[in-house]
């Protein structure tokens, strides 16, 4: 992959982060452990066990009004909501609408949860439909028309912080352990 000196920085990570989000990702059954396997874990929850996390989520471009009422009416009942998790969740909860789009055509948002709340469902349908009351139902059903695939999740762990010195690696062990 060669860089246009031209384009702004900020483009070319833009470019190299819409890449990674969009490789293929691990099954979700491939990292957990043999301890795990028998609770019953829902396929299509929005949880995270690290610190960070990233949703991205396809909405087909006929629809991104619809995707993005759902969104703004979510953001309005969490600015107003009193439960200590979700209002511990939404304070690191951004969602960013990428300039590119996907190789079919969908408008592509990220959802940065940083920090992400362990645990936390962060499926906007299930938080909608738990605090708007009166939600008018065909807010919900646009919503879920809109999306244009299952949502791509990354669980992060932070590997660099660029804003301060690196720490010494550290010192290789020697055989024994010692």
């Amino acid at each position: 992959m060669s860089f246009d000196r031209r384009r702004p920085r900020g483009a070319r990570f833009g470019a190299v982060a819409l890449a990674v989000l969009l490789a293929p990702l691990p099954s979700a059954g491939a990292s957990q452990s043999s301890t795990n396997q028998s609770a019953p874990v829902d396929p299509a929850t929005s949880a995270f066990v690290t610190d960070a996390g990233v949703i991205l989520i396809a909405v087909k471009p006929a629809l991104t009004a619809e995707y993005e009422q759902a969104v703004r009416t979510l953001q309005e009942m969490l600015a107003k909501d009193t439960d200590p998790a979700r209002r511990s969740a939404a304070q690191g909860w951004r969602v960013f609408k990428a300039a590119e789009t996907d190789a079919k055509g969908n408008v592509l948002y990220v959802h940065l949860l940083l920090p992400a709340i362990p645990g936390f469902d962060y499926r906007p349908s299930l938080l909608l439909d738990a605090l708007v009351k009166d939600l008018a139902p065909e807010l919900l059903s646009k919503y879920q028309e809109s999306i244009a695939g299952a949502p791509s999740k990354l669980s992060l762990t932070e590997f660099a912080n660029m804003t301060v010195a690196p720490l010494p690696p550290a010192a290789p062990k020697k055989p024994g352990g010692r």
